[in-house]
C-alpha cells in the first residue's frame, strides 16, 4: 500500500458521509483495487495522483497505472451494489458493447475498470450524434431481453410496469401533507397510470435492462463506429422504452427550441431495431410516449430507495411520505400529466 493520506476529493457539492472517510476501508479498498490490478498485469504508478469523486452513493478512484493510463475503482451504497455483479455478467451477453471489468468483488459492491477513453460527452454536441448510439443500444436491449431473469437474479432492481402500477398506488395513498390543489391534480391519475402500465405490459415489446441514466458521459466512442455503454448503477428491469426519458430531458436541455424536432429523429433511430418484431412505427412512437410518462416514477422509487445512500447519511433515512418524497412524486406526475 503506497497511500497514507487522504486526498482531495471531488463531493460535488455533497456533504456526504461515505466510507471513504474511513482510514481502514480506504486502505483495504486501495489495496484491493492495486491487487486486482496486478493480478490483471497492470503495475499501479504513483498514487500521489489518486483522483476521487465521492457521492452519497458512490466512491470513485482514479488509480494511476504505471505508463500514464488510469484505472477506475467503484464502491456503491448498498441499493446499488448490484453493478458489480451486473458489470461482470454483461460482457458475456453482450460482447464488445459493454466495458469488460479489470475486477469485481460483488459482495461488497466494488467493481475495477480500465478506462473507457473518449466519450460522447467529449465529443462536438450536434444533432445526430446519438443516432448511431441509440440504435446500438437499442439492440443491446433486445439481446438482454432473454437474460431478464437472471438479472433479476442479479440484484438488479424490478421496475416492470405491473409493479410500477402499484406502486403508483401506493404514493399516492401516502402523499398526505399536501395542499388540496395538488390532491386535485393528481387525484385521478392511478387509473391513468395503471392504464399505460397495462397497455405497456400486453404490447409484445419484452422487459429488458433499463440503464436509467443514459447520458453522452456514460457511452465511450471506439474506433470502428461502435459504442462502448457504462454506469449501470441507476439501472433496472423495466420497459425498454423508458430509457429515452433521460435522453429526452438531455436533448430539450441541449438543444432549446430545435429539441422536440432533434428528439423525434432520435426517437425514430432508437425505435428502428424494435420493428423487426412486426410493430408499426405508430404502435413504437405510442408506446414510447407511455414509457416516458410512466418512467418518473420509477425515478421516485430509486431516489427514495433504502439503501441508496451510504448508512450515516442524512438523506438515507427518509420514508415515503416525508416531504422530500412528496416533492418527488409530485415533480414526477408534473411529468405525467398533460
Amino acid at each position: 500500500m503506497t497511500i497514507v493520506d487522504e486526498p482531495v476529493a471531488d463531493t460535488g457539492g455533497f456533504d456526504a458521509l461515505t466510507p471513504w472517510s474511513e482510514p481502514g476501508w480506504r486502505a483495504e479498498a486501495l489495496s484491493w483495487a492495486e491487487d486486482r490490478l496486478r493480478a490483471a498485469g497492470h503495475e499501479p504508478g504513483d498514487m500521489a495522483g489518486l483522483r476521487v469523486r465521492l457521492r452519497p452513493w458512490s466512491v470513485v478512484a482514479g488509480i494511476p497505472v504505471r505508463g500514464g493510463a488510469t484505472a477506475w475503482f467503484k464502491a456503491n451504497a448498498p441499493a446499488s451494489a448490484f453493478e458489480s455483479a451486473l458489470a461482470g455478467a454483461l460482457p458475456a451477453w453482450v460482447p464488445g458493447q459493454v466495458l469488460t471489468p479489470l475486477a469485481v468483488e460483488p459482495g461488497r459492491g466494488w467493481t475495477l475498470f480500465a478506462d473507457g477513453g473518449r466519450s460522447l460527452a467529449d465529443a462536438p454536441a450536434l444533432p445526430d450524434a446519438w443516432e448511431t448510439p441509440l440504435q446500438q443500444y437499442a439492440e443491446l436491449q433486445r439481446d438482454l431481453a432473454a437474460h431478464a431473469d437472471a438479472l433479476l437474479e442479479l440484484g438488479v432492481p424490478d421496475r416492470r410496469p405491473p409493479l410500477l402500477a402499484g406502486g403508483m398506488s401506493m404514493l399516492l395513498a401516502r402523499a398526505s401533507g399536501v395542499d388540496d390543489a395538488v390532491h386535485d391534480a393528481i387525484g385521478g391519475l392511478g387509473a391513468r397510470y395503471a392504464g399505460w402500465c397495462a397497455e405497456l405490459a400486453g404490447s409484445g415489446v419484452p422487459v429488458t435492462l433499463d440503464h436509467g441514466d443514459l447520458q453522452d458521459g456514460q457511452v465511450f466512442v471506439r474506433g470502428d463506429g461502435r459504442y462502448v455503454f457504462h454506469d449501470w448503477d441507476a439501472a433496472s428491469v423495466a420497459f425498454p422504452f423508458a430509457s429515452l426519458a433521460v435522453t429526452a430531458r438531455v436533448v430539450r436541455a441541449r438543444f432549446g427550441a430545435d429539441g422536440p424536432a432533434v428528439l423525434a429523429r432520435l426517437r425514430d433511430a432508437y425505435l428502428e431495431p424494435w420493428t423487426a418484431d412486426g410493430h408499426t412505427r405508430a404502435e413504437l412512437t405510442r408506446l414510447a410516449g407511455l414509457a416516458c410518462r410512466v418512467a418518473p416514477i420509477g425515478q421516485v422509487f430509486r431516489a427514495l430507495a433504502p439503501g441508496r445512500m451510504f448508512p450515516g447519511s442524512a438523506m438515507d433515512t427518509r420514508a415515503v411520505h416525508s416531504v422530500a418524497a412528496q416533492q418527488a412524486l409530485v415533480a414526477a406526475c408534473g411529468l405525467l400529466v398533460d
